[in-house]
């Protein structure tokens, strides 16, 4: 066979493998050496004497990185030769190595390097030199021998081994002699081919033993086997983490083998490839007609993601949608394939079983450390990390305790509560500590910016030295001084002068030159600094330094005075802080500045000697100032005068630093909302300040951390302050914060560090401070993400701020022990473990453990609210039951009233009661919403109309009130009942009763809080919330704050910018990922829109939360709560308080008809048939509006529930009822309830469509109550069946299909809150029956405060409106406004269609606001014209009061709010009829 040439490659993981060159991924540095050409399947083989140069193992595999261990031993073995076979991926490798190798690591190495590779098979063979032979290690003699017979294991088991030049002796502890001298041959052959040496093997046996003396040494043996094996097992495990998985069953498929391709590896040339993964989001398909399913899923490796995709049918399907949810592993085998629907590549599965990824673990065995600094994805658009996933996490590495320090705010404090309620410290039964803290914005309005630093003492009359340098830059370690100009003054005479050039040695930047005016060329043959400071530092003698922001100058001064060996000793005055205690109404500072405020000459700024002396006046001139405004005449009584001055600067125009604040205690805890909330309230410019002034008056209970690189204490040892100063920062700190390399390596980029030492240098000096001071040192990590991984997410978010170095590497995740003291070694062992162990221990059992929110209910005081809620609960009872009501209503009414008074809720009942009287008696309705109709004290108190109560029979005789519950069978609410006549005195029954259970509002013995949500007229909503106000006090009501995070659809935005910007490109699935890391950070505040919180009267508000202005907007008038409402309503009155369309509607039908809503008969048969056809209405199977009559019912007026109407063709209330349940509910009516209705498996009265149903349904099953009921709250939230259920539901014969039902609800609707709503739906339909354009005029009065009414476009007729309706539909850009629009004109089609009309918009008889009736038919108001507000519709209507206009032009003057626009919208809507335009008279 002929020579041919191949190339010899690093091995990269970037392409596919070929089978023709050893470059199976890419190009990078080659060899050309001469191979024999091979038939296929191209076997390659290379020999090393025929290469021009040596290839080593690691070049090869370039990608891996071994064990740092062996490291350099690896990377001199040189490749002998080589085998790749494309097809099979396989490769084989020879090499040879100076140094031994133990088999152990090559084995490792083979694993991970295929898989890195995605190689289905590597084999690595190494020979060694002669020298090595005795080096081998006893656990790889073991098994040279156990891999060719696996029985010997036993034999083998303690036996030692010995070398004698070549010979080896093998000396057994048992019997077995026989079959290890079988097999000696071939191990000597083995080794003298790995070692080049002529070895031979000896074995000699132990004793013979037999029986129970044989089986008590193999079990000896064994026990001494198994204890040498955990900790190596565990960094075996932790080292290979991609290893084939043999055992793990096949849920999907036939089993399989082989080790995972790396998912950014993929391509569509694989062919069949396994893929290991998370799955993070799950997306079935089920197509019912079919009896199939689309399975979908994504999973990730972190280095990129998959969609998993097939059709199958449904008994294919059912073992992956049983099998595969969010959180699992799985390891897939399939085929790459461009699904044409999803437009990607996508995974098509053959076969799927149970994977593994590796898991992080803490391996420290001696102590466990605890993070004193962690951000969550509260840290506004900063953090990513998951509170719970955290405190779980800590939890699991064995930590006591972790901190929560998100920036200026606390509102992870309820889930990390939450959290760790649920989180045990591993090995112990403790639950994990949470350290309550926030890393706040720190302004030093206190000691920071000192006027005079030092002790000596100066008369104003004494003579002092102004100077200024200029630098080759801003710092004093790495920069060069190039200028000193210095000048002697006295009384503002000028005494003497110094001025000189420096040479820096250095290069001048641009920058520098344009700035200072000095060139290169004025340097040469300028003195070097070892010659001018001497000089200098005569000139200044024993005198008083002064200098414009003097930390700069003194700074360089001290640090040439360390570097040459001079001591520091000066006392400085620093006149730009004088300036800005003295001169407080300027806003800048600079000296050019000032010097104009002093009306000081002009001077070449930039120029030492210039500056020196304008800061030398500056000087005397706020000297003269001082002795005249506070009489101070001598230099050491300046700064206890600045104090009281500088309490009157503007905090909000500081620097802000970083500090880190825990609460030791409850005061601690309070104290700590204190300054969050005044910091959000007082000091909020762009972040929350926290000046220091208030942490001192607040300081009880308080620990505080001197925070990060960006904390005061760090910034001072950066900038080279002087030992001094550094103590005095460090004193005030109760700790003090040193954090990993990593953190801070930005500062190399930013020359503020020149290397790593000086890095290490930096934390070296934090731990020297607080040996000298006595303070507390500990290594925290910064966290703000939990992963390594998970940085490319902060990247993203980084990248969305604008951040040039978003994507720059900082590496801030939760870090284990042996991570940290790792990090730290360069302390020294013992410091390592003080700083990362111990003192932060230290510091989280000064910690007590505290509750975020209070533990109990903390209900405001209403004077007699007991009494007064069962005066109104027994005196309605009476009302409608008289004195002797069947004894299960006597029961409930008593259990409940116990329950509520027992739990102190009658507070919150008396409060909503209060509430709804008041907009009674201003003539609104008030709907009900959630549970609270559950409770038959809402309903006889008066907040809610739902009577939960069975159905029943009530007469209304005020001589009789009978009351029963024996009404016919198969009725599942009181409105649906028979028509019947009261046996007692022929009176015709009332028919009430809708069966809801208490329990679903307060638990069983009111174990629930009860969350009452009204519904008020939208017009009196803001009066409610005054009302509140008036009850309780402004300063003890609150609205209920939102917190804003990222959405997922936002998250996509910035993950496909993030790409784009970059030039990359990603599949869906990745873009899902990226996506869904972003999801959930913190954005913004807001407040709910009728979220009430209300606090006791003898509380203030942050005993129990902060509280912010929404919106971080500090100008807003609203004060929200900090922690999102839902977190506090178990411990505060909440009351929610919505605006509502139905409220508003009702209102103003009841006003133009006289009719009294709550008279509305429920039962009505014409309102009830328009649910399932128009015909009532005067039309039928209308084209547009199709069968029903139900368009602009709420509840019912969507083409979605109408398509429910008619799939179920409701006859009576209750199936109204159950219809909003599925409706409202989450996964309840698509692909649940509407099947089995369909399909006739369950028909609508049995199919799940509120929670309400589960308990009832469940307790007629025999189940025990409070178990149904657990299983009801476990459905509705989407939680699935709790543990054990699904069999304890079978075994009370509970159906299948309702089981499945159950598992596929994530939310279920409140049956009460059903009620509510179409109880106001159904008296709405009845106006719309009865009185038509009462109906008509409502609904679009209120779609005309919201501009969805046109009148322009829907007051022309029928065809005009069917014109514009086909032009929205049929336009592909159409906007959300138009689809409003399209609502409305649904509604006014159908006016036209009853035959109604509107009269043309008229100057004299059009409302502002409101449709008028008018010879049977609608006026529409002014406001109804588009782009014509309330102002000018107000101003219309006023200005033609009493007046007669003769022209348009009368019109605009009397309408002064009224616009040129709004005239022109008016003629053309016709609203001014024949109205000449102006009052001029025509004479021709």
């Amino acid at each position: 066979m002929p020579d041919c040439t191949v190339q010899y490659t690093t091995l990269s993981h970037q392409s596919s493998l070929q089978s023709v060159s050893l470059r199976p991924r890419s190009l990078s540095s080659t060899v050309t050496g001469r191979v024999r050409a091979l038939p296929y399947p191209y076997i390659l083989r290379a020999s090393l004497k025929k290469m021009k140069e040596t290839v080593y193992l690691l070049n090869m595999f370039s990608d891996y990185v071994p064990p740092a261990e062996i490291e350099e031993t690896l990377s001199q073995a040189a490749i002998v030769a080589a085998d790749i076979h494309a097809e099979s991926r396989s490769v084989h490798v020879a090499a040879h190595s100076e140094r031994y190798v133990p088999r152990r690591i090559v084995e490792a190495m083979e694993r991970e390097a295929a898989a890195l590779y995605g190689l289905a098979r590597l084999d690595i063979s190494l020979t060694h030199p002669e020298t090595e032979l005795q080096k081998i290690e006893p656990e790889e003699l073991m098994m040279l021998f156990v891999s060719r017979n696996s029985m010997t294991r036993g034999s083998l088991a303690g036996a030692k081994w010995s070398w004698e030049g070549e010979k080896l002796t093998v000396a057994l502890r048992a019997n077995g002699r026989a079959a290890i001298e079988e097999l000696a041959p071939q191990v000597q052959q083995e080794l003298r081919e790995r070692f080049a040496a002529p070895v031979t093997i000896a074995v000699e046996a132990g004793a013979a033993l037999e029986g129970k003396a044989l089986f008590d040494a193999m079990d000896t043996m064994r026990q001494e086997e198994i204890d040498r094996y955990p900790t190596v097992q565990a960094r075996q495990q932790a080292a290979a983490p991609r290893q084939e998985t043999q055992d793990s069953p096949t849920f999907y498929g036939k089993p399989f083998r082989g080790s995972a391709v790396a998912m950014k590896d993929m391509s569509m040339d694989m062919g069949t490839i396994i893929l290991e993964g998370k799955v993070f989001a799950v997306d079935h398909k089920e197509l019912t007609k079919r009896n199939a399913y689309v399975v979908k899923f994504d999973m990730t490796d972190n280095t990129n993601s998959i969609r998993v995709s097939r059709f199958l049918e449904a008994k294919e399907a059912k073992p992956i949608i049983e099998n595969v949810q969010v959180g699992s592993v799985l390891r897939v085998q399939g085929k790459l394939i461009e699904d044409r629907f999803e437009n990607d590549m996508v995974l098509k599965p053959y076969a799927i079983m149970s994977g593994s990824l590796p898991k992080r673990k803490d391996l420290a065995t001696e102590g466990k450390r605890v993070e004193l600094h962690l951000h969550t994805t509260m840290s506004n658009m900063d953090a990513l990390t998951d509170t719970a996933a955290a405190v779980k996490t800590a939890a699991a590495w064995g930590h006591k305790a972790i901190a929560i320090t998100d920036h200026g705010v606390a509102q992870s404090f309820p889930d990390a509560m939450k959290a760790a309620s649920k989180a045990k410290v591993a090995g112990t039964d403790e639950n994990i500590k949470i350290l309550y803290g926030c890393e706040g914005y720190y302004v030093n309005d206190v000691d920071d910016r000192i006027v005079v630093h030092g002790t000596q003492e100066m008369s104003f009359d004494d003579e002092y030295v102004a100077f200024d340098l200029e630098t080759t830059g801003l710092s004093s370690r790495n920069d060069h001084i190039i200028e000193i100009g210095a000048v002697i003054l006295k009384r503002g005479e000028e005494i003497d002068r110094f001025q000189t050039f420096v040479d820096p040695e250095m290069p001048l930047s641009p920058k520098i030159i344009e700035l200072t005016g000095i060139t290169p060329d004025m340097l040469v043959g300028a003195p070097k600094l070892g010659e001018v400071l001497p000089k200098f530092l005569d000139f200044i003698g024993g005198r008083v330094l002064v200098a414009h922001n003097s930390d700069f100058d003194t700074g360089f001064i001290r640090n040439a005075c360390e570097s040459l060996g001079y001591p520091y000793t000066y006392t400085a005055v620093d006149t730009l802080i004088l300036s800005q205690n003295m001169l407080p109404q300027l806003s800048k500072f600079k000296l050019d500045i000032v010097s104009n405020a002093l009306s000081l000459p002009d001077f070449n700024h930039h120029r030492a000697g210039d500056d020196a002396m304008t800061c030398g006046l500056i000087m005397d001139r706020l000297m003269t100032k001082m002795e005249e405004e506070l009489d101070i005449h001598t230099l050491q009584a300046v700064n206890p005068a600045m104090i009281s001055l500088r309490s009157k600067g503007r905090v909000t125009d500081r620097h802000a630093r970083h500090i880190i604040i825990f609460a030791k205690n409850q005061v601690g805890l309070r104290n700590l909302y204190h300054l969050i909330s005044d910091s959000n309230l007082k000091y909020f410019k762009r972040v929350p300040r926290m000046p220091k002034s208030s942490i001192l008056e607040m300081r009880e209970g308080l620990i505080i951390g001197s925070a990060c690189e960006a904390g005061e204490l760090f910034q001072a040892i950066i900038d080279g302050k002087s030992e001094d100063e550094l103590r005095r920062i460090a004193s005030f700190y109760d700790y003090l914060e040193i954090q990993p390399l990593a953190n801070n390596r930005f500062m190399l980029d930013k020359g503020i560090a020149k290397d790593m030492e000086d890095l290490r240098n930096f934390n070296r000096t934090v731990v020297r401070l607080g040996r000298e001071l006595g303070k507390l040192v500990v290594a925290t990590g910064d966290v703000h993400f939990l992963n390594p991984e998970d940085e490319t997410f902060r990247h993203i978010l980084l990248a969305t701020k604008g951040f040039e170095d978003a994507d720059k590497p900082n590496p801030l995740y939760f870090r284990t022990t042996d991570e940290m003291l790792e990090e730290f070694s360069y302390l020294g062992k013992e410091k390592a473990y003080e700083v990362v162990v111990t003192n932060p221990n230290l510091i989280a059992d000064m910690c007590e453990s505290l509750r975020p929110v209070p533990h109990n209910l903390f209900a405001p005081k209403i004077e007699n609210s007991v009494e007064d809620l069962k005066r109104l609960v027994y005196g309605k009872f009476r009302r409608l039951y008289g004195d002797n009501p069947p004894e299960l209503m006597t029961k409930r009414v008593e259990t409940e009233l116990h329950d509520i008074i027992n739990c102190h809720y009658d507070v919150i009942y008396m409060s909503a009661q209060k509430l709804v009287q008041n907009s009674l008696e201003h003539g609104y309705l008030v709907g009900s919403r959630g549970s609270v109709g559950s409770s038959i004290v809402a309903y006889m108190s008066g907040i809610t109309e739902v009577n939960s109560f069975p159905p029943h029979y009530r007469c209304p005789n005020p001589e009789c009130k009978f009351a029963t519950f024996d009404v016919p069978k198969g009725y599942g609410c009181g409105a649906d009942l028979p028509d019947a006549i009261c046996p007692k005195c022929g009176t015709k029954f009332e028919k009430d009763g809708f069966n809801i259970p208490f329990e679903t509002f307060l638990g069983f013995g009111g174990d629930k809080v009860p969350d009452i949500d009204l519904n008020f007229s939208g017009e009196y909503q803001a009066k409610a919330h005054a009302y509140c106000i008036e009850m309780f006090g402004k300063s003890h009501v609150f609205r209920a704050g939102t917190i804003g995070t990222v959405a997922e659809k936002t998250a996509f935005g910035y993950v496909k910018k993030y790409l784009s910007e970059r030039g990359k490109t990603a599949n869906r699935a990745e873009e899902a990922r990226l996506a869904a890391g972003c999801v959930g950070v913190r954005r913004t505040t807001g407040q709910h829109p009728g979220g009430l919180v209300v606090i006791p009267q003898e509380n203030e508000i942050w005993d129990f939360c902060p509280v912010q202005h929404p919106a971080d907007d500090p100008n807003a008038d609203q004060i929200t709560t900090h922690f999102e409402y839902h977190s506090m309503e178990e411990n505060l009155l909440k009351l929610d308080m919505l605006g509502h369309d139905d409220p508003t509607m009702i209102r103003m039908m009841e006003d133009m008809t006289g009719v009294d809503a709550k008279t509305i008969p429920l039962d009505d048969k014409r309102t009830m048939s328009i649910f399932t056809s128009s015909k009532e209405l005067g039309y039928e199977n209308d084209k547009i509006l199709g069968p029903t009559g139900a368009v602009a019912i709420p509840e019912f007026n969507t083409k979605f529930t109408r398509g429910m109407l008619m799939d179920t063709m409701p006859e009576r209330f209750d199936t109204l009822l159950r219809l909003s349940g599925f409706s409202h509910g989450t996964d309840v009516w698509l692909g649940n309830a509407k099947d089995l209705i369909t399909s006739k498996t369950a028909t609508v009265d049995q199919a799940i469509g509120c929670r309400d149903d589960i308990m009832l349904y469940l307790i007629s099953c025999g189940m025990p109550e409070k178990r149904s009921f657990k299983i009801m709250e476990a459905v509705r939230k989407g939680r699935g069946l709790p543990e054990g259920a699904e069999q304890e539901m079978i075994d009370a014969g509970v159906p299948d299909w309702y089981i499945g039902s159950c598992k596929k609800i994530k939310y279920l609707f409140p049956k009460a809150h059903a009620v509510a709503y179409v109880m106001m739906a159904f008296r709405i339909a009845w106006f719309k029956v009865y009185h038509p354009l009462a109906f008509y005029a409502a609904y679009f009065y209120r779609r005309s405060q919201k501009g969805g009414f046109d009148a322009v476009l829907m007051t022309h007729g029928k065809e005009a409106i069917m014109a514009n309706m086909e032009a929205i539909e049929n336009n592909e850009n159409s906007t959300d406004k138009d689809e409003d629009l399209l609502t409305t004109m649904e509604v006014v089609y159908e006016y036209y269609l009853r035959g109604f009309e509107f009269l043309p918009i008229d100057i004299y008889k059009s409302h502002a606001t409101k449709f008028l009736i008018q010879d049977g038919k609608l006026l529409p108001p002014f406001v109804s014209i588009s782009g014509l507000g309330e102002n000018a519709a107000w101003d219309l209507m006023n200005g033609r009061e009493g007046k007669s206009f003769i022209s348009i032009e009368e019109v605009a003057l009397a309408c002064p709010k009224v616009s040129k626009t709004h005239i022109q919208m008016l003629k053309d809507a016709g609203a001014f009829g024949s109205l000449p335009d102006t009052s001029q008279i025509s004479l021709f």
